[in-house]
C-alpha cells in the first residue's frame, strides 16, 4: 500500500487548495514544495476572485482567516475603450448580486493556505529531494505554466508569447475607490486598476499594465515620479492622483493550452494545464475551478476504482475542457481586438463596448458567466 492517496505537486495557491480540498473527502496527501531556493523580490500580485472561487475557500477555512485589509470588494466595474465616450460599466446592484469580485492580496492568500496546510491531519509537506519516497497512485501536476512534472510527461503545449509583460505595483490615490475596478484599452495596452484598502484604506489599487515589451522596459526604467505621469497620462486622473507606494514587478504574458489533461495517474490542474491573459483576471479563478471539479469527481468515483485510472481522470477533463479553452480564446480575441490598429478594428471595439453597456440582459450574462466559470 502506498502512504499517501494523491501526491500534489506545486505550492503556489492552486496546489495548497487542492490539498486542502482532497484532504477534507478523506484522502491523504503529501504536498511537494520545491527546496529553498534565492528569495524571491516582493509581491505585488493581486488577484480578483468569484462567488465560486470564494465559496471555495471559504470551505477549505481559508478565506475567513483572511485580515480585512487582504481582500476588498468590487461592487461596480467600468471598461473604457481608446475613443471618447466607448465605456462598458457593471454594477453588483444591477446585477442582482451581492458583489462582482472579491480582491484579494497573493502574498496574504499563499501565507493562508500554507498555515491551513501546516493544520490539517491529512496533509504532509513534503519537499521535491523526498517526492520520491511520497508515492501515490495519482499525481496531481499543479505547477505552473514552466511545469517541469508535465514536460517530464511530454504533454504538448500550444504555447503563444504574446510578445507583452505585465507591469505590476500597488498604488495609493487622492481619491477614494469606492470599491470600484477599472480597466481601460489603450491599444495595446491594457491597464487595470483593482480597488484595494492597504496601504491606505479605501484609497488603494492594485496595478496590472500589460503592454508591449519595449514598452515594459521604458516603464520599469522610469523613475517613481516619471511613472506616476504615465499612470496619470493612461488614466486621464479619473481615478485621482496615484502614486507608488513601493517597487514594480513584471512578467510575460502568453496564452497555453495543454493538449491532453490526464494520463494514467496523473492530471493537470491550474496553469500547468491552461494560461490565460490577465484582462480578464480569471486565471486562477479557472484554476479553483479546476481544483473544485477534480474534488467533487474524486469523492463521487466507485468505490473499487484506483484513483489513477485514466477513466475516472477523464471525467475530470471532459468537464473542465469547455469552459477553459472557451475563456482562454475570449481572453485571446479580446486581446487581439484591441491590440489591431487598424481604423476598422477600433471602430468596431469602441462601438461594441458602447451597444453592450446598453442591453442589460447581456450585461447580466456576461456577469454571470465571469462569477461561477
Amino acid at each position: 500500500m502506498k502512504p499517501y492517496d494523491v501526491q500534489v505537486r506545486g505550492a503556489g495557491l492552486v496546489g495548497p487548495a487542492l490539498a486542502l480540498s482532497l484532504a477534507s473527502i478523506g484522502l491523504r496527501v503529501a504536498l511537494v514544495a520545491d527546496d529553498a531556493g534565492p528569495a524571491r523580490g516582493p509581491d505585488v500580485r493581486a488577484f480578483a476572485l468569484n462567488a465560486a472561487s470564494v465559496a471555495l475557500l471559504r470551505g477549505l477555512k481559508v478565506w475567513d482567516a483572511l485580515p480585512a485589509h487582504a481582500t476588498t470588494a468590487v461592487h461596480e466595474m467600468r471598461v473604457e475603450g481608446d475613443a471618447p465616450g466607448a465605456a462598458l460599466e457593471f454594477s453588483s446592484w444591477e446585477q442582482r448580486v451581492g458583489e462582482l469580485a472579491w480582491i484579494v492580496d497573493a502574498a496574504v492568500l499563499e501565507r493562508e493556505l500554507a498555515t491551513a496546510v501546516r493544520f490539517s491531519p491529512h496533509v504532509t509537506v513534503v519537499t521535491s529531494t523526498q517526492a520520491d519516497s511520497a508515492t501515490a497512485p495519482l499525481t496531481a501536476i499543479c505547477e505552473g505554466k514552466s511545469s517541469a512534472t508535465r514536460n517530464a510527461h511530454r504533454v504538448p503545449l500550444d504555447r503563444r508569447p504574446y510578445g507583452q509583460r505585465a507591469v505590476a505595483a500597488r498604488l495609493v490615490s487622492s481619491l477614494p475607490h469606492g470599491g470600484t475596478a477599472r480597466q481601460w484599452f489603450g491599444s495595446p495596452d491594457v491597464l487595470a486598476l483593482l480597488p484595494f484598502d492597504a496601504p491606505q484604506p479605501f484609497a488603494s489599487y492594485a496595478l496590472v499594465w500589460s503592454v508591449p515589451d519595449a514598452r515594459a522596459d521604458a516603464l520599469l526604467a522610469l523613475d517613481a515620479t516619471a511613472f506616476n505621469a504615465a499612470l496619470m497620462q493612461a488614466t486621464a486622473g479619473a481615478a485621482g492622483d496615484l502614486q507608488l507606494t513601493g517597487e514594480r514587478v513584471a512578467w510575460p504574458l502568453t496564452r497555453a493550452q495543454a493538449a491532453t489533461w490526464c494520463g494514467p495517474g496523473w492530471v493537470l490542474l491550474g496553469d500547468a494545464a491552461h494560461v490565460v491573459h490577465p484582462l480578464a483576471g480569471q486565471g486562477l479563478n479557472l484554476g479553483l475551478a479546476d481544483v473544485a471539479a477534480l474534488t467533487a469527481v474524486m469523492a463521487a468515483r466507485e468505490p473499487w476504482r484506483e484513483l489513477g485510472d485514466e477513466k475516472l481522470l477523464r471525467r475530470y477533463a471532459r468537464e473542465r475542457l469547455l469552459p477553459t479553452r472557451a475563456m482562454v480564446e475570449i481572453t485571446d480575441g479580446l486581446m487581439q481586438l484591441f491590440a489591431h490598429p487598424a481604423p476598422l478594428a477600433r471602430e468596431l471595439r469602441n462601438r461594441g463596448l458602447t451597444l453592450v453597456n446598453r442591453l442589460t440582459p447581456i450585461k447580466r450574462w456576461l456577469t454571470t458567466q465571469a462569477l461561477d466559470s
